[in-house]
């Protein structure tokens, strides 16, 4: 992102866009819809029981916003919901297949919900269609902590908790077709391998990546477990002495590759599931992580953000071509870009992958590269 190190060329080009939430934002998604290719949903992080939902669209996008000074983003629709939302998702669209009318639209809180954006001449609407949630006990739901959508299978839905379950829900009836013991405690996240209808990875506070297939779900694989932990009193408490492992995600174009970072670490690791329990790449940092996610189109790309106000993008290709037997360590990345405040959330386009979202405090920028 040389270029996007010139902040003042970069606005001039509007190679960065803009948007101020009226509170702190920490999930986001890109639509996944060609026409729709810069809408955004977003939820807010608010410590209270009135959380919203919101649609945001490029000003230019909409006939009512295309004026000469237009803002960069206008809200298409809003809706109120109850906690905070650990992570939200657009409708996966399956090459060859026909597209709904309208968008469907999964968030994870206290419990699954299900929504739909209705799109109509007089305007837009989001209509809560589900909720879900497969634990009640005195009207507890044990928090969900993060989901996937299965790309293959739209239909189904794999839920992470803190009650050390995974559960994989039909969203198109409603029910619970398994739930299982993933780990030894709480369960952070959870994903499914791309080109896959059966396989899923999950990490969580034990500090281990567990590989998962629906079709024989009695055995799970350890892939990876991250190291011990040294002098971290808030992880320690949590974990049963590893570091705690708090995202996953697998390579959208080699299914083999997945990546994760553990508790307070200044580093990414990307794993390779045929040669499991040691990394074969670190991406590092220059601070804490705390978010990533691979490019949709391209297998040696991944961007990070974290504590240190940097967007990097990192070229693992140079792996692939020196295959050393030890982990490969990258400290530069291929490019980069500095935000004014520690990202929280970062998305990169499916439709229109030059373009990559980033979250930090209340502000979405939209950056091109």
């Amino acid at each position: 992102m040389s270029r996007l190190g010139k902040s003042k060329s970069s606005i001039e080009e509007k190679q960065v866009f803009r948007y101020e939430a009226p509170w702190p934002i920490y999930a986001m998604d890109w639509s996944n819809k060609e026409f729709n290719g810069h809408r955004l949903a977003i939820g807010s992080f608010l410590e209270d029981t009135e959380n919203k939902l919101q649609i945001i669209t490029r000003a230019g996008q909409t006939k009512q916003y295309a004026t000469r000074n237009q803002p960069d983003f206008v809200v298409l629709a809003e809706t109120s919901c109850y906690y905070p939302i650990t992570k939200v998702l657009w409708t996966p669209v399956k090459v060859g297949f026909c597209l709904r009318e309208s968008d469907l639209i999964v968030t994870s809180s206290d419990q699954l919900r299900v929504y739909e954006l209705i799109d109509t001449s007089r305007g837009h609407s989001i209509v809560r269609r589900r909720e879900l949630a497969h634990v009640k006990q005195n009207d507890f739901c044990a928090p969900i902590t993060s989901f996937d959508w299965n790309k293959v299978d739209t239909s189904l839905v794999v839920t992470s908790s803190i009650d050390t379950t995974c559960t994989v829900w039909n969203i198109e009836t409603g029910q619970a077709t398994t739930q299982l013991i993933a780990h030894d405690r709480d369960v952070y996240d959870v994903a499914f391998m791309h080109q896959s209808p059966d396989m899923f990875a999950s990490v969580g506070a034990d500090g281990t990546i567990r590989l998962f297939d629906l079709r024989a779900l009695e055995n799970s694989t350890i892939v990876y477990e991250s190291p011990p932990i040294h002098n971290q009193k808030f992880a320690s408490a949590i974990s049963n002495g590893s570091q705690p492992l708090l995202r996953i995600e697998f390579n959208h174009c080699n299914p083999n590759l997945l990546a994760t970072f553990s508790m307070d670490s200044d580093s990414i690791k990307i794993l390779d599931i045929r040669y499991p329990t040691t990394p074969v790449i670190e991406l590092m940092h220059k601070s804490i992580v705390n978010c990533f996610n691979w490019a949709p189109n391209n297998p040696d790309k991944i961007v990070s953000g974290g504590d240190d106000q940097q967007i990097q993008i990192w070229d693992t290709v140079e792996y692939y071509n020196q295959r050393y037997s030890e982990t490969f360590v990258i400290n530069k990345p291929y490019l980069n870009y500095t935000a004014p405040e520690e990202i929280h959330c970062i998305r990169w386009n499916t439709v229109i992958p030059n373009w990559i979202a980033i979250g930090f405090g209340r502000t979405v920028q939209t950056v091109h590269i």
